[in-house]
């Protein structure tokens, strides 16, 4: 799903990131399993999903990493791939409001962070770009 560019920012040699959206349409399906199969369900021998349409909601969130714990960088010239990652922490405020229900996460917690990373990359035919900084 597109965002527009100014709901990103990064600052990449300081390790922070940030990006908000607010009232972003979207499908909400209900649950995971009914994402995967599009609301049609399914029936297996060994399990069943239920048919659920997704219904119209929006949702708004602010996510920020920051704090820089580790630093990588990777080269794969075969896949002509090549990328410097930071490990970082990260934080998100969250919520969703549709016909009927809404939901909003509790605050930011950054000690229940379980990982997170932000990156630059360069693969395929820019690759060797002169421009890669």
């Amino acid at each position: 799903m597109p965002l527009h560019p100014d709901s990103v920012r990064v600052e990449f040699n300081s390790a922070r990131a940030f990006m908000h959206a607010e009232s972003l349409s979207v499908p909400d399906a209900h649950d995971l399993a009914n994402s995967l199969t599009h609301g049609q369900g399914i029936v297996t021998p060994t399990f069943t999903i239920p048919p659920i349409a997704p219904v119209p909601a929006a949702v708004s969130f602010d996510v920020e990493w920051s704090g820089g714990i580790s630093r990588e960088t990777v080269v794969n010239e075969a896949q002509n791939f090549r990328g410097e990652f930071i490990k970082t922490g990260s934080t998100m405020k969250w919520s969703s409001i549709q016909d009927g229900f809404s939901f909003e996460s509790e605050d930011p917690d950054p000690a229940r962070n379980l990982g997170a990373t932000i990156g630059r990359e360069r693969n395929g035919v820019f690759f060797d770009d002169p421009n890669d900084a």
